[in-house]
């Protein structure tokens, strides 16, 4: 710390403090206790509380004063923004740090991607902090941009925002002891490691978290939750656009072990940043729940920060940031004001924080080789095909079977039943590579959507009710140089260009967001009831999550893991 006799100098009262601010009800979330009285700030961290003289004095006139929230698990990609404008959407909703795997970056740039999010990230309103992706690829069931080893995460480990290492997706791997995956945690020895085990339980989940994996964001239900906390696992509470696990495992939590449990949103688009709110939307959520406030607040704010090992963030206290959020109603906990190291960066809903200097786009990331008869099903007489079928507002899926609608010897889209052909095509290495399948869940009447954000790997993805819309889909993909999409009849309805990495546009907030809801919107023109179609569509390619997926591979089920037939 900086300047340290100076500071114990005003702490001690000795001199006047840059900044004081007064008749707060302060948030403690050590205590758990909320009490009147003055907070102290010099050089952008608090250095007591009481009657302090200041150069500048703020009365929040009996407001409460909490530490700024963090979201402790979250790929910034997922929210198509670049980190600045990223910044510009959460930190109104008193966001002030996130732990963030670059996981989709790193699929498809490898380290590049990674450096590009570390320099990125400079400078900003909000302090990102990066586990280092584990999983690139996620499994050998899919065709990545890229292959990161334990070597390469040793390079980056010693880099002060580096963490620890993001998501074991490859669960089974882990507690098998694969050797390559024993060396990723290692290489993580002291930092933190993030798991993804979606429905282990038992015996296995026993050698999981023996391996070293001290975390988890995919429980879905309360017993499995309790399940891994009670071996010592840190729960992520996970509610983002497309998966919403918060409801269904409030009732885990009581006044024993919520200290052991963090709010994360994993994925969210910028339009529900902006509309519905951050870690902020969960704490509401939360206290409607019945969670009490001080609690809802310390699973946004010091449990993640001590789980991570953010030093001096989360709690109001000497040493600690500055770092605060303003509100008037505990219940209700509408952000006012954001504080950022005694700086105000937003206010009312309005950013006020000042924008980086930009940073150089990596490279293009459009590399396709296919064929129309790449997309062809030829029907051989069997009775039934399997169908990735949706699960709403989930990242799992289910294995369905149906009877094929064939037409002039090959088995189509079938709208009337709900059954949509789907195309994966690998966009990386140019590989010729093409997965074909059947998906239920969509309800397009006609046309295609497809989107080059496809968890993990993010090849192109299309989901369509006949080839040629299909086809065309994925041409106009190439010519955006990555994004996505909406077309019916040969024409395009709604687009959004993602020029970085396919994965994130380049426009500003507002922009961002407008061309998302039209996308929406275009895609309920189709007959797409899902609230988020396009993060949906996304996680149907994502190979470790259960159960029926498809890849540029081919047809995947999860939970053996292998390639499996599209005919039963």
């Amino acid at each position: 710390m900086r300047n340290i006799q100076h500071k114990l100098s005003v702490a001690r009262g000795e001199q006047r403090t840059e900044l004081v601010f007064t008749n707060a009800r302060v948030v403690n979330v050590f205590s758990g206790e909320i009490y009147k009285t003055n907070v102290a700030v010099e050089d952008g961290r608090v250095i007591g509380f009481g009657d302090y003289g200041a150069k500048t004095t703020i009365d929040l006139e009996g407001a409460y004063l909490a530490p700024s929230l963090i979201d402790g698990h979250f790929h910034v990609e997922s929210s198509m923004l670049t980190a600045s404008e990223f910044v510009r959407a959460v930190v109104p909703h008193g966001t002030g740090a996130v732990v963030i795997d670059p996981h989709e970056y790193a699929n498809v740039l490898g380290l590049d991607g990674i450096r590009y999010v570390l320099e990125s990230t400079k400078n900003v309103a909000v302090d990102f902090f990066i586990m280092l992706p584990s999983c690139v690829p996620a499994t050998h069931l899919e065709t990545a941009g890229a292959k990161l080893t334990a070597d390469d995460l040793k390079l980056m480990m010693h880099d002060e925002r580096i963490v620890g290492v993001a998501e074991l997706m490859n669960f089974t791997g882990v507690f098998l002891g694969s050797k390559s995956e024993l060396a990723k945690i290692a290489a993580g020895k002291g930092k933190a490691i993030d798991g993804h085990a979606p429905s282990l339980r038992g015996k296995n989940l026993n050698a999981y978290v023996l391996a070293g994996v001290r975390s988890d964001h995919e429980s879905v239900e309360v017993e499995e939750a309790r399940e891994k906390l009670r071996l010592g696992m840190h729960i992520l509470l996970r509610e983002g656009t497309a998966a919403r696990n918060l409801e269904q495992l409030l009732p885990l939590l009581n006044a024993h072990n919520s200290q052991n449990c963090s709010f994360v949103t994993d994925d969210k688009l910028a339009g529900d940043l902006v509309n519905e709110g951050h870690i902020d939307h969960a704490v509401r959520k939360a206290i409607r729940g019945g969670v009490p406030p001080i609690t809802a607040i310390q699973i946004a704010t010091i449990n993640t920060a001590r789980h991570y090992r953010l030093h001096n963030l989360g709690a109001i206290a000497p040493r600690f940031w500055a770092d605060f959020i303003v509100f008037d109603d505990l219940k209700q906990f509408r952000v006012r004001q954001t504080w950022k190291k005694g700086v105000l960066v937003a206010e009312n809903g309005k950013f006020l924080g000042k924008s980086p200097a930009k940073v150089p786009l990596p490279r293009s990331t459009m590399n396709l080789r296919y064929s129309p008869k790449d997309f062809i099903v030829k029907a051989n007489g069997k009775k039934k095909i399997r169908v990735i079928e949706i699960v709403p507002n989930q990242a799992v899926t289910k294995e369905g079977t149906s009877s094929p609608t064939i037409e002039r010897g090959e088995v189509v889209a079938d709208t009337a039943r709900d059954i949509l052909k789907m195309v994966v095509v690998e966009r990386h290495h140019a590989t010729g590579n093409v997965g074909v399948g059947f998906v239920r869940g969509f309800k397009l009447k006609r046309g295609a959507i497809a989107s080059t954000v496809a968890h993990d790997a993010h090849n192109v993805v299309v989901a369509g009710a006949n080839d040629k819309d299909i086809l065309f889909a994925i041409q106009e993909l190439e010519r955006l140089r990555g994004g996505q999409i909406a077309v019916a009849d040969g024409k395009v309805l709604a687009e959004l260009p993602l020029p970085i990495a396919g994965l994130v546009t380049d426009q500003p907030l507002p922009k961002a967001v407008k061309l998302i809801a039209d996308l929406n919107a275009a895609a309920r023109v189709l007959g797409c009831d899902l609230a988020a179609p396009f993060m949906t569509m996304s996680f149907l390619a994502l190979s470790p999550i259960p159960g029926l997926k498809l890849t540029d591979q081919g047809l995947i089920d999860t939970t053996k893991p292998e390639k499996t037939s599209l005919f039963v």
